[in-house]
């Protein structure tokens, strides 16, 4: 193996830790949640409070993750996330009430937000030549990162006593990361660091928006999905359905990502596959909503899982494929606070008409209009351009 190869591989195993890390603290709430919740007293609001907080913070803290890649570099600023984000998820395991459980998630969710933003010019940096595949590679490592705390749930359990230590556990990984990538970044860990000139997203820039509304309309369609899918089945009389319906969903996203590892190259810069993903996304949701075959359902689901993951992973590597390497935070920045907050209103405007009508139905409406941006923003969008 030539030392160009070595490096390659080293970048790419580094990037798919990292991805990882993205989501292994974050998801190991949901299977202690019910030990969580018994435990500490927690109302059905203070549950929903709680799985907003890192929703909300991947928004609001993407513009400062940006400003500190300007200070200190995109790898330190990554290394830097992973730190606070570890040090979030065992504090939540000091727990004592619901306000100081917030605090760590806050902690912890501001973390991976800040190494949100690090990814993209952390790809750019060290696979600039292979930056649709070097995407894919970290975007299959979050998505491993959401599925091992749930698969591993039992044995953190057993080996950690309770729910505290097993949120305490989970920090370990993330400081192991970010010691690996410290000792084994490509050029060592005295790497020359790159110091982009400006942080804040130029708003006006309407690539920047539309990069930014087409990754929103994955994101509130998988969030919207996890989080109506269930209330949706149960008011049909369906409950037997939600777990293989939620299942699918999220074990969907898997077979996208690894037909990304295959075709990534082949993908970058076209609009066909993004067209393809929203409409398959929408066909998934159809299946959910208007049908009532126990097939439809599971396999909408997987579907929508499967088309989230492809547009997330394309349009994540689009920065560094379409502006000059200097604006690839600040505009990866932008891009993931429009996501993150589009993803928000909309969680909240489906939750309003669900109310309003009784319905939960009626809350994919908002899901579905603004999942069109996957596939009409892409046509207004000039793909084949290269940064100066």
């Amino acid at each position: 193996m030539t030392s160009s190869q070595s490096s390659s591989l080293r970048g790419l195993t580094l990037l798919w830790l990292a991805g990882n890390g993205l989501r292994l603290s974050i998801l190991a709430v949901p299977p202690v949640l019910a030990l969580i919740i018994l435990d500490l007293k927690l109302t059905g609001t203070q549950v929903g409070i709680l799985n907003a907080i890192p929703v909300f913070l991947f928004g609001l803290v993407a513009i400062p993750g940006s400003l500190l890649i300007a200070r200190v570099g995109a790898v330190p600023a990554l290394i830097i996330g992973l730190v606070i984000a570890a040090a979030g998820s065992a504090l939540r395991g000091l727990a004592l009430d619901a306000l100081t459980l917030y605090g760590a998630t806050v902690l912890m969710a501001a973390g991976v937000a800040v190494m949100q933003p690090a990814l993209p010019p952390t790809v750019n940096q060290w696979m600039p030549q292979r930056i649709g595949f070097a995407t894919a590679v970290y975007t299959n490592g979050l998505l491993f990162g959401e599925i091992f705390p749930v698969v591993l749930a039992g044995i953190a359990l057993s080996l950690a006593g309770g729910w505290r230590a097993s949120l305490a556990l989970w920090s370990i990984p993330l400081l192991c990361i970010a010691l690996i990538i410290f000792l084994f970044q490509p050029g060592g860990s005295g790497a020359a660091v790159t110091r982009p000139k400006h942080w804040m997203p130029n708003w006006r820039d309407p690539l920047l928006w539309k990069l930014g509304l087409i990754m929103s309309g994955a994101n509130q369609l998988y969030f919207c999905t996890n989080a109506f899918l269930p209330g949706f089945l149960l008011h049909a009389d369906q409950t037997d359905r939600i777990a293989p319906a939620l299942t699918a969903l999220n074990v969907g996203q898997l077979p996208g990502s690894f037909l990304l590892l295959v075709m990534s190259t082949r993908w970058e810069r076209k609009k066909a596959p993004l067209l393809c993903a929203g409409i398959f996304a929408l066909l998934g949701l159809a299946g959910i909503v208007l049908t009532t075959s126990v097939w439809t359902v599971v396999g909408g689901a997987a579907l929508i899982g499967c088309s989230c993951a492809i547009v997330l992973t394309l349009v994540l590597a689009l920065p560094a494929l379409l502006i000059p390497a200097a604006d690839v935070p600040r505009t990866s920045a932008g891009m993931f606070a429009i996501g993150y907050s589009v993803a928000m209103v909309i969680s909240i405007i489906g939750g309003m008409m669900w109310d309003a009508t009784q319905n939960p139905a009626f809350a994919f409406i908002p899901v579905a209009i603004t999942a069109l941006f996957i596939f009409v923003l892409p046509l207004m969008t000039d793909l084949s351009k290269r940064p100066a």
